[in-house]
């Protein structure tokens, strides 16, 4: 399945969520987007399941010599999350990586700061969280991103994305209590490939989406 753009995909996997939210399934939802790409297709789920848009702010750390590559990944104060087995393929130390976890460390706080603009991360006590991405490809940073919102206690997590590969998704099974895959197909390659229109989404694209809340 290849989407026109995120706007698409976000309808098409809204449509998804909206047959579990009858279902009884997604009880008091808040949509969590991972920005910057997850923020243009979380926009339509939560105009779907008329639920609370917000962001939850991950960062995957990649290899120093492909950036692409994401070896780990952090989300919040936690600390980072590495894949251990790629770090072992690639002979690396997590010492080696000390200086982008603090550099995707700083990134994090300021994206936070910014898209934020002062307001408190919403309360999730007693409500279902909805993260939301544009796609996943190793699993790792949104593996980071859930596991930083257990300590926020929500009723139940839900991870939905139109696109997957099959290796994430058999890993982000046990992360979350319900994970809504539009496709995984395989081989994978990236994300961008299930577009097309993959445009880069900015601060200024994921503000405006924010505002409208």
């Amino acid at each position: 399945m290849q989407f026109r753009d995120r706007r698409e995909a976000g309808q098409i996997l809204a449509e998804r969520l909206r047959v579990l939210q009858e279902k009884g399934a997604l009880p008091e939802p808040v949509v969590l987007a991972l920005p910057r790409g997850g923020v243009i297709v979380a926009d339509e789920v939560a105009r779907a399941l008329q639920a609370p848009l917000d962001v939850l702010v991950a960062r995957k750390i990649g290899a120093p010599f492909q950036p692409e590559l994401g070896v780990g990944a952090i989300a919040g104060d936690d600390a980072p999350l590495f894949d251990k087995r790629t770090l072992d393929q690639l002979g690396l130390s997590e010492a080696e990586l000390a200086p982008v976890v603090a550099r995707e460390r700083e990134e994090l706080h300021r994206r936070e700061q910014l898209y934020r603009q002062g307001r408190p991360a919403p309360e999730l006590e007693g409500h279902t969280a909805v993260v939301v991405d544009d796609g996943v490809a190793t699993g790792v940073t949104a593996r980071a991103a859930l596991r930083s919102l257990h300590q926020q206690h929500p009723e139940r997590i839900a991870l939905a994305v139109p696109v997957c590969s099959p290796e994430a998704f058999s890993l982000l099974r046990h992360e979350a209590d319900d994970v809504v895959c539009l496709d995984r197909p395989s081989p994978f390659t990236a994300v961008g490939l299930w577009y097309e229109d993959f445009e880069q989404v900015t601060d200024d694209d994921v503000l405006a989406v924010l505002r409208r809340q």
